[in-house]
Parts: C-alpha cells; structure tokens; sequence
C-alpha cells in the first residue's frame, strides 16, 4: 500500500514539474517584470522659466520673511496679521486702478458717501449765465464771420472749464480732450456731448477737415445741453 501511494506520489510531482516547465517555455507568458519607464524629462524653457521665476521673486521672499520676523509666534496671530496686510494691500491695488481709471484718489469704502456729496455739489453748482452768454457771443461772431472751427474750439475751451469746476481733481494740464471724454468720473448723458464737441475740433486741427454751419449748430446746441444741471446728474 505504501509502495503503491509512493509511487503516485512521484508520478504526480514529474507531471507539475514538466507542466512548470512546458510553462516557463511559453513565451506568451511573461514572469520576469520590466521596470516602469522614466517619465520625460521636462522641456529646458519650462526649468528656465521656473528658475527665472524663483531669482525674480527671491526680493518677495525677503521682504515676507522680515515682515514675518516681527510677527508673534503664535499662529492664530500670524494669519489675523497676514489677513489684514493682504486686505490693505488689495485695497492700495484697487485705490491705484480707481485713480488710472477715473483720475481721481478714492477710497473704495467712501464711494457712496463720496458720490452723495459730488451730487449735492452738482446740484448746486451752475455756470453763471453772464459768462456763458459771453462766450456763446464770443462764439456765434466768429461762426457769423465764417470761422466755424474756432468757434467750436471756443466751445471746447469753454466746456473744459465747465468740467474743472465741476471735477476738479479731474482735469489737469497733460489730459487730452479725448481723455477727458472716456472719463468714467463724468456722467454719460455730459461725457457723449462733450466727445461731440471734441470730435468735431479734433476731426478740423488732425484730420484737416473743414467744420461748416451744421457741424456748428450742432456743437452749439450740443454746449447748451452740457451745461444743464440735469445732464451732469444723469
């Protein structure tokens, strides 16, 4: 009986070795692994760039670390201090892009107070009507002698002072008149009227196109509106 089971049991262990073997041979089947390719290398402008990036912002680096160096230990008081430096620096940001834009110092916060006294200002301030009326005589004796382009750049003159008094933080010596007309700190109803007037003086002094009686007529009225109180309230 032993013989008999000793005897299968070394058939049986020939049988898994030639199967093992018949298995190793089949190249179908892959028992030894590659190792995983290198990920590509990343291209040098890409390095440059970064290393570029890192000298340019090393000062930054500085400058946060000896901010840092005078702010307490304690985390919770490092991020209320990192909190409020980064809001003063967002609002001195926005300051600067309100100041480019519109021509003006102003506080984001102060905007709403700021702009209910500009509109009490405007409607209390209005052109004397002595002085408009000189200038619009002043104008019309030029246009009745022909000279229509000067006297629309009278006008134009003329409506740039309107826009110092009522803005005066606004208008200064190097501002073109095409400046002043994309001016967001003038309201649209005035800033349309004023471009007209600007166009046509332009279009004479640059282009060396002539203005003739319509083109006047329409500068003239178009001064007549600028000076209403209600357009500047618009």
């Amino acid at each position: 009986m032993s013989g008999g089971s000793s005897h299968e049991a070394v058939t049986a262990a020939d049988r898994f070795a030639a199967a093992h073997a018949a298995l190793k041979a089949d190249t179908s089947v892959q028992f030894t692994l590659q190792p995983a390719p290198k990920p590509p290398a990343p291209p040098q402008w890409l390095l440059d760039f970064f290393h570029w990036l890192g000298q340019t912002l090393r000062p930054v680096g500085r400058l946060l670390a000896w901010i840092s160096s005078f702010m307490p230990d304690a985390p919770y008081a490092r991020i209320f201090l990192w909190t409020i430096l980064v809001a003063a620096a967002a609002m001195l940001v926005w300051v600067i892009y309100l100041r480019l834009r519109e021509g003006v110092w102003r506080l984001p916060r102060r905007r709403r107070a700021t702009s209910a006294v500009v509109e009490t200002e405007e409607e209390a301030w209005a052109p004397d009507a002595a002085p408009v009326r000189a200038w619009l005589r002043e104008a019309d004796l030029m246009a009745e002698q022909g000279r229509y382009a000067e006297a629309v750049h009278h006008l134009l003159f003329r409506s740039i002072e309107d826009i110092a008094k009522r803005r005066p933080r606004l208008v200064r010596p190097a501002l073109t008149s095409r400046e002043l007309a994309g001016a967001d700190a003038i309201p649209g109803p005035a800033r349309e009227l004023f471009s007209g007037i600007a166009r046509l003086v332009e279009r004479s002094l640059f282009g060396g196109r002539p203005v003739n009686a319509e083109d006047w007529s329409s500068a003239r009225a178009a001064y007549a509106d600028f000076t209403l109180p209600g357009t500047w309230r618009a």
